[in-house]
């Protein structure tokens, strides 16, 4: 991208900003639509929205479907709900950190009940669909793009919110350590500290929170890892199973797919879960230069350069075969 066409997506980008931000002011209520299976990113944005919004006397109520991840659950301050009319015929309805209406199917029908719709993403691979979008790729989470929207609408900013923006652009960041961490990331989170946030017992509850469970799923998922073209590929998966057998929920699997990448020598990390229904859900995650978002768009997936994922609907194994040698594939030609 040219620096005149990067200037020119930047103008849009604020000036859509802007518009988002007028129009959020001059109405009453807000619902606002997480997706599915929360991380950090998107249940912190969604709080952090929620709360500046009803702090400028607005009804907001983020709007959920799934439990929220154990680590997570400190964020949620009766800002979450599963009562779908807990506003009826809401001005607005927003998706956060999501562009895929399908990616909240059970509240399909209720988001589509708002007089104006927005999203706000970060993701390359989000689609315009509603009437306001504030997409914006170049930033490391919603997290950041939420912290700009609340200082355009001038909320008052306090350090609840600071600490669930805290927890949403160090999570989508892995703790600051992934390529997407930029300059602009460690001001927006210097600025943070200044709203009195306490980063230590936000960093205690998202990273040093695990429960024996979880590690004893982990280790049966690790058993299953295969490595692919002389170790720069990892693939292991998770089975309904070893949730039954160990006592683990499906939330605490987030987080293999990176120590899979961690491995010495890996470059592209694949991990599998099946869900209770049997479908397959796909994680895949890039040290170097491959890009997982347009392999993940191979399948009908999507998300970032380095972040992506997709679902399939076959048994996992052979999900895991199909998966392995399209990579080898791609990753072999690459090469040439």
């Amino acid at each position: 991208m040219t620096t005149k066409t990067m200037k020119t997506k930047n103008k849009e980008i604020q000036q859509e900003m802007e518009m988002m931000a007028a129009k959020l002011l001059s109405v009453n209520s807000v619902l606002l639509f997480p997706h599915v299976n929360m991380d950090g990113d998107c249940l912190g944005s969604s709080v952090a929205l929620c709360k500046g919004l009803r702090l400028l006397g607005k009804k907001a109520y983020v709007l959920i479907e799934d439990e929220i991840p154990t680590n997570l659950s400190f964020l949620d301050n009766s800002y979450c709900t599963f009562n779908q009319n807990i506003i009826e015929n809401p001005d607005i309805c927003m998706t956060v950190d999501c562009a895929e209406i399908e990616r909240f199917a059970k509240r399909k029908e209720k988001f589509l009940e708002g007089e104006t719709l927005m999203c706000i993403d970060h993701h390359s691979t989000s689609k315009s669909f509603a009437d306001y979008n504030l997409i914006d790729p170049a930033a490391a989470a919603t997290g950041e793009l939420v912290y700009k929207l609340l200082l355009k609408m001038r909320a008052p900013l306090d350090a609840e919110i600071g600490e669930a923006l805290y927890a949403a652009i160090s999570t989508d960041t892995g703790n600051f350590q992934y390529s997407n961490t930029t300059k602009e990331t460690h001001q927006i989170i210097a600025n943070l500290y200044d709203l009195g946030i306490n980063h230590s017992k936000v960093s205690v509850k998202i990273y040093q929170n695990i429960r024996r469970e979880k590690l004893m799923m982990t280790s049966i998922s690790l058993s299953t890892m295969k490595l692919l073209l002389n170790g720069r590929v990892a693939i292991a998966f998770l089975r309904q199973k070893a949730l039954t057998d160990t006592g683990a929920t499906m939330d605490e699997a987030e987080g293999i797919v990176e120590t899979l990448r961690s491995i010495s020598g890996v470059e592209v990390a694949i991990f599998l879960k099946e869900t209770e229904k049997g479908m397959i859900k796909v994680s895949m995650r890039a040290k170097k230069d491959f890009d997982v978002a347009k392999f993940s768009a191979k399948f009908g997936g999507g998300g970032h350069v380095k972040a992506a994922g997709f679902t399939m609907n076959e048994p996992i194994e052979k999900c895991a075969d199909i998966i392995s040698e399209e990579i080898i594939l791609d990753m072999t030609l690459e090469q040439k």
